[in-house]
């Protein structure tokens, strides 16, 4: 699909009727229709003709989404320079973040701190709780 026939589609749906939106949209997503106005369910289908032709939300936005829809937990993300330490079963543990985001510890290249907090416990932890970026909020 070419960015002028999204573009073109996304501007149909102004003209659509509400059964031919609610058509569209089963065509479109293979889902059931929501049940909500025609005028939400034209945006809704808008963000998918335009998320099947350029990608959606990647996983960290979605991640971040949820997170805060849940109002549960609140996660700081790392950044370069950042320097995070950890003691744990007696021994401090080093990590440095450097100025392409990339997660150092024990002298070798990261992809996550969740693959950090891994190797250090020996088993599965969340990077982030591990090395204190994600907290719970106060209710």
């Amino acid at each position: 699909m070419t960015r002028r026939s999204v573009e073109e589609e996304v501007e149909a749906l102004a003209t659509m009727s509400p059964a031919q939106v609610r058509a569209r949209w089963k065509q479109v997503t293979g889902a059931v229709v929501p049940k909500v106005s025609p005028s939400l369910l034209r945006l809704a289908l808008a963000y998918e003709l335009q998320a099947k032709a350029y990608g959606g939300l990647s996983r960290k936005t979605q991640q971040r989404l949820a997170q805060l829809a849940a109002a549960k937990t609140q996660t700081r993300d790392i950044k370069p320079g950042m320097r995070l330490v950890r003691e744990w079963n007696g021994a401090v543990h080093v990590v440095d973040v450097d100025d392409s985001s990339t997660i150092h510890w024990n002298g070798r290249a990261w992809r996550s701190l969740s693959e950090v907090a891994r190797a250090i416990t020996g088993t599965r932890w969340s990077g982030p709780a591990f090395f204190g970026l994600k907290q719970k909020v106060a209710a």
